[in-house]
């Protein structure tokens, strides 16, 4: 890591906040005067015309995050009722506004006539969402951060699992919107190797988990809020990529204590830290501080 590469990662539950953060203010009252669906593999089960129809003439009113879901509330020209349009980032997705006169970016796949502006989902790799079936997030757990989120019942889902824990983390319906990069880093803190099986975790290391969890969630939140965005689409805003672009401050890219830092020391103690692969994804680790 460092310099000017960057290592694509897939955007977190950090990542989405900030930049659910980030677009409220600039969707809210907007008006979606047209509608152009690029890639309509995007729309998964929602039919094109279903799309266009319901959101042309609607109004942006407010914007959350579930999650790794974006989760835009809009009010329908046609229906009192709220409408509410789910965005996924995928692997390498963005959503961002640009000019009118700006072109679109190559990968493209929505586009919404905003008047003055447009609002672009760009997805190169097509993993990600825009439409209007919400069913997915009904098997998502609780909020990591969130007030039902509980160490007690959290330890009480990892006893009955036999996967190991880094593995588990992953798994949408135990706790929402960690991936990845933050799986190992709470790890990390909470000092517990990613290959233990998760039944096998003490109620005590449950709770350090718990907190672990929380803790690298909400100071990535915070780090990421100081970086100088840029949602042109021109991908050197630093947010959704490794590596520092001009103007990110060190400590953005300095939060990460053990992802993607194979063979360099551990900042606890010393040891090289190592690389390994868990559901064909890379895990990174202390051998001697987690046990």
């Amino acid at each position: 890591m460092g310099g000017t590469g960057f290592l694509l990662l897939m955007p977190e539950l950090p990542e989405v906040e900030i930049l659910t953060r980030h677009l409220r203010p600039l969707l809210r009252s907007q008006t979606v005067r047209g509608v152009q669906v690029l890639r309509k593999k995007v729309l998964g089960s929602t039919p094109l015309r279903t799309f266009q129809r319901a959101l042309r003439g609607a109004t942006f009113e407010g914007l959350e995050r579930r999650g790794k879901y974006l989760l835009f509330q809009l009010r329908s020209r046609s229906s009192s009722s709220p409408l509410r349009l789910v965005g996924h980032l995928g692997m390498t997705g963005r959503m961002f506004l640009g000019g009118k006169r700006q072109p679109l970016p190559k990968h493209a796949a929505v586009v919404f006539d905003l008047g003055r502006n447009r609002f672009i989902y760009e997805d190169p790799r097509l993993f990600g969402r825009m439409t209007l079936n919400d069913s997915a997030l009904a098997g998502l757990g609780p909020e990591p951060l969130g007030d039902d989120f509980h160490p007690k019942s959290f330890w009480e889902a990892l006893q009955r699992s036999r996967q190991a824990i880094k593995v588990k983390l992953l798994d949408q319906s135990l706790v929402a919107g960690v991936g990845n990069i933050y799986a190992s880093e709470a790890l990390f803190h909470a000092r517990i190797s990613p290959v233990r099986a998760a039944h096998q975790l003490t109620a005590v290391e449950g709770a350090r988990l718990w907190r672990a969890l929380r803790h690298v969630l909400a100071a990535a939140i915070r780090s990421g809020s100081r970086v100088p965005l840029n949602f042109t689409g021109d991908r050197s805003d630093g947010l959704f990529y490794f590596g520092r672009a001009t103007g990110t401050p060190h400590h953005y890219e300095d939060r990460l204590r053990v992802y993607g830092r194979a063979g360099q020391p551990c900042p606890r103690c010393g040891t090289p830290l190592r690389r390994g692969v868990q559901a064909a994804r890379s895990t990174f680790y202390c051998p001697d501080c987690q046990i």
